[in-house]
């Protein structure tokens, strides 16, 4: 006990603090790395990312205990989740809310009717990159010239409590077309910005030129 009273006073401040940050990262504000190519061009491998873990819920801290729920992600969200079916967590984007009727062909998203527009920007010889209007929301996709069984989907009806992610690397995504709807309870927050990011291919350097970039 005497050790416990003394670590406590030597400490006092670094143990606030961390027990602050700990409850604040789990309740508030968080940020993730970025490992995977899924969301290219937008985010790409070695990104540090904000996420803010109140946009659409207040939890009790360190459980997923909902308090309140703030509200719901909106078409065009960038969330991030903890997928049961992809025993991963991810980071999509949202291209359908409950209750809109999908659909998916030839990588062009069809929603409640609406055949949502494509303008191009550069391509490679393998892959074209687009801005997508997502019913107001406009954004960056990547797509891959060779045909892919992803590319499509018949038109599907979101339930309550689901939404329908995407990558924007449209043909290097495992996404809802591969794990399903993702419900809501599995949400973790709203990715807004990166905060920093390191290059893998160029011995972990900075990238400068993405610091504090806005989602």
């Amino acid at each position: 006990m005497k050790l416990l009273n003394k670590i406590w006073k030597n400490n006092r401040s670094l143990i606030v603090f961390i027990c602050l940050m700990s409850v604040f990262r789990s309740a508030i504000a968080d940020w993730y790395e970025v490992p995977t190519g899924s969301m290219q061009p937008t985010i790409v491998e070695g990104d540090r990312i904000f996420t803010n873990k109140m946009a659409y819920d207040l939890k009790v801290p360190f459980t997923k205990i909902p308090l309140i729920k703030i509200s719901q992600p909106n078409r065009g969200d960038i969330i991030v989740f903890d997928s049961i079916a992809a025993n991963n967590r991810l980071i999509k984007r949202v291209v359908g809310i409950p209750g809109d009727n999908v659909e998916f062909n030839n990588n062009v998203l069809i929603i409640n009717g609406l055949q949502l527009t494509y303008s191009p920007l550069d391509e490679s010889l393998k892959n074209a990159n687009k801005i997508e209007d997502l019913l107001g929301v406009k954004h960056q996709i990547r797509v891959s010239k060779r045909p892919s069984p992803i590319q499509s989907f018949d038109a599907i009806t979101i339930p309550d409590g689901y939404y329908l992610a995407m990558g924007d690397n449209r043909d290097n995504s495992a996404d809802s077309r591969t794990i399903g709807f993702v419900p809501h309870e599995e949400l973790l927050g709203k990715a807004t910005r990166v905060i920093m990011s390191l290059d893998y291919d160029d011995y972990y350097l900075p990238r400068k030129n993405r610091y504090f970039t806005k989602l």
